[in-house]
């Protein structure tokens, strides 16, 4: 288990996202959780070996991020988890795993009916590795 410090704003502030993850909020509400460059030593893989879980304590307020492994991970094997963008900033994907959808996008399918065309024939099947 890995704990993530970082700051929250909502997900409608104008700041530089690239290391923000989208998590909810007290109410329900979208935050992003800027991680301050933190997560660049996460990569995406569409069969990931964490997952990223958060909770906010009700009374403060307080967010605490945490990766969570999915599966035994060796020494020396990269940590990775699925960054699963919205349709809006989704981007090709070359991780090369069995289940690698192409592209990297939350596989909601309301996300993916939201995807450009160019993006949508990016899509692959999952089992065709890269």
């Amino acid at each position: 288990m890995s704990f993530g410090d970082g700051v929250a704003y909502p997900a409608d502030e104008d700041f530089d996202d690239t290391y923000a993850l989208l998590i909810d909020g007290a109410a329900g509400e979208e935050v992003l959780w800027d991680l301050v460059d933190q997560t660049r030593w996460f990569n995406h893989s569409c069969d990931p070996n964490t997952e990223v879980l958060s909770r906010v304590d009700p009374e403060t307020g307080l967010h605490t991020v945490w990766w969570q492994a999915l599966r035994a991970i060796a020494p020396g094997e990269e940590i990775t988890y699925d960054y699963a963008f919205v349709a809006e900033v989704a981007e090709p994907c070359a991780c090369g795993t069995n289940s690698c959808r192409g592209l990297i996008v939350d596989p909601d399918p309301a996300q993916i009916a939201r995807l450009p065309a160019d993006l949508r024939r990016m899509l692959r099947q999952t089992g065709q590795a890269a």
